[in-house]
């Protein structure tokens, strides 16, 4: 078995889309921002319920 190996072509079928990247940093900024905001309900939420617990 002296063959070389199968032929895969290293380009896609269809051409790339232009907008790719500009896509994928929108949805990584997006799931930033969501990210920052569940941090601080997270903090501001523990701050209420800290003062809710001990009475202030």
């Amino acid at each position: 078995m002296d063959r070389p190996p199968p032929y895969f072509p290293q380009n896609s079928l269809s051409p790339a889309d232009e907008n790719r990247y500009k896509k994928f940093k929108v949805i990584v900024g997006a799931a930033a921002a969501l990210g920052v905001l569940i941090l601080i309900g997270i903090v501001v939420g523990g701050y209420y319920l800290v003062s809710w617990l001990l009475g202030y």
